[in-house]
């Protein structure tokens, strides 16, 4: 009985996260997430998927980030009528991210029709989004809510259990048993894995022996700085701006995850007299607001650190920190007329979609003002054409001056540097008999791959996307790309 896995996404780049397994009859994904960064990436999430929807018996989904769960509504308006098992916080994330998703797809293929319509009098095809909100909808139905440490039975011949990645609320490290043949194979998804030590997350666990490795490996090339380096220049960064320049700072940052670290972060330097007591801090997106919510449902899941912090807020009325939520456009217009003392959180975390936008225009040509990043730029975005250093970039088809400072908080990012990816894989009692490294950029990922074999002396592979690995035991063999 042979055993296939192929790579629809995340091969040689950051997003789109799919991989199909196959054998006699049975098939699988594990995630199928959304391209992310520019026309590119809408064009190859125009062509996701390449496979039957129909024919799959089930979804494993490591967590809620679109990149990596964003083409599922997409896979059930398809003809897709599985279960797909996700831990109980990434269901409750999830209740709001499709349909955000959804309603930001709708609304850009209205504006689309809307501009050929202005340029051309006519439509002869009209542009149609992804999927609907009522489409997400209906994927939310195919949800089946699973445990930290639970094992399910997707399928007879297959085992599945859920473990703590430490990545954002809910991630999973999936831990896959195949019965093949009179064998079983172990198959280790890594999701997405997050650095030790970090605020908030508790951190990934070790797992012990794989047949096959699926490992990320976003920063696989590189060491982020020290929490400890981090808090100090994400302090100086905020004094410089609010207290010297008398400025705004804008925090690009994605709703799930990377915005609660931030307001943890914001709360202690509060509590410990590190910022101005009276600093205002906005958080305008919608679906941060919920996504915050959810974090403090599911706050018994939290470090202990973490959970300190909560209960440091909801029992303290006199220290507590201004937040403000904003809700209603008008709400988020109105920030744009605070001209210093606001640390605007706002999404999406690459600048290229949401209200961010917004903020972007009206701070960026301002020098008092600072543009803080918090989390990975993926090649062809908003934010990645900041970090590289832009004098000036397109926002809503004006040129805006680029005069406001830049920094970067590298020590703040979901995903495990370097050390720290090599750290988790040392805890292996074994090599697997073959590693794969997805969910880099192509540099990062043939770099860290090199790096896995000197220093681990593993067996180790590079797909590209569309290669068919046959897993019928030992060594993983490459049938086709």
């Amino acid at each position: 009985m042979t055993i296939n896995l192929t790579f629809y996404g995340a091969a040689r780049e950051v997003t789109g996260s799919c991989y199909l397994v196959e054998s006699a009859g049975l098939r699988f994904l594990v995630d199928c997430g959304m391209f992310q960064g520019g026309k590119p990436a809408e064009i190859k999430n125009r062509h996701t998927p390449r496979f039957d929807p129909e024919t799959l018996d089930f979804v494993l989904l490591s967590h809620a980030h679109i990149d990596h769960s964003g083409l599922i509504p997409r896979l059930v308006n398809l003809g897709f009528r599985g279960p797909v098992y996700c831990t109980d916080a990434t269901a409750d994330l999830l209740q709001v991210m499709w349909p955000d998703s959804a309603f930001i797809l709708e609304k850009e293929a209205e504006w689309r029709n809307y501009a050929k319509h202005k340029r051309r009098g006519e439509l002869k095809t009209e542009a149609a989004p992804l999927y609907t909100v009522a489409q997400a909808q209906a994927a939310l139905k195919r949800l089946k809510r699973v445990d930290y440490g639970e094992c399910i039975q997707p399928h007879e011949r297959v085992r599945a259990c859920f473990r703590d990645a430490g990545h954002i609320l809910g991630a999973a490290i999936l831990e896959v048993w195949l019965q093949d043949g009179g064998e079983t194979r172990k198959l280790v998804f890594s999701g997405d894995i997050g650095m030790p030590g970090r605020p908030l997350m508790n951190d990934p666990t070790p797992i012990a022996e794989a047949d096959y490795l699926l490992v990320e490996s976003t920063y696989g090339n590189r060491l982020h700085k020290t929490l400890e380096a981090t808090v100090e220049e994400f302090v100086d960064a905020l004094n410089d701006t609010l207290v010297k320049r008398r400025g705004n700072v804008v925090i690009p940052s994605f709703a799930v995850g990377r915005t609660q670290e931030i307001l943890y972060l914001l709360t202690r330097f509060i509590r410990e007299g590190r910022i101005p007591p009276h600093t205002a801090i906005f958080v305008d997106s919608p679906m941060a607001a919920e996504a915050t919510e959810i974090t403090l449902k599911h706050w018994t899941e939290l470090d202990v650190e973490g959970r300190e912090l909560v209960n440091w807020t909801r029992h303290n009325d006199n220290g507590r920190p201004y937040i403000r939520f904003t809700e209603s456009v008008e709400d988020s217009m109105a920030i744009n007329k605070i001209s210093q003392g606001a640390v605007i959180i706002s999404a999406s975390g690459m600048c290229d979609a949401g209200r961010v936008k917004h903020h972007l225009k009206f701070n960026l040509p301002r020098p008092e003002c600072s543009v803080i990043i918090s989390g990975f730029q993926a090649q062809g975005t908003l934010g990645r054409r900041l970090v590289d250093g832009a004098r000036s970039v397109k926002i809503f088809k004006e040129w805006v001056p680029v005069r406001a400072s830049l920094y970067t908080l590298g020590g703040l990012s979901a995903h495990a540097d370097r050390d720290a990816l090599l750290g988790w894989l040392g805890r292996f009692e074994r090599p697997p008999q073959t590693a794969f490294v997805i969910h880099g950029e192509e540099d990062t990922a043939l770099g860290f791959a090199d790096t896995m074999r000197k220093q681990l002396g593993w067996p180790v592979e590079v797909p590209v996307a569309g290669a068919v690995y046959d897993l019928q035991g030992g060594k993983a063999r490459l049938r086709q790309q």
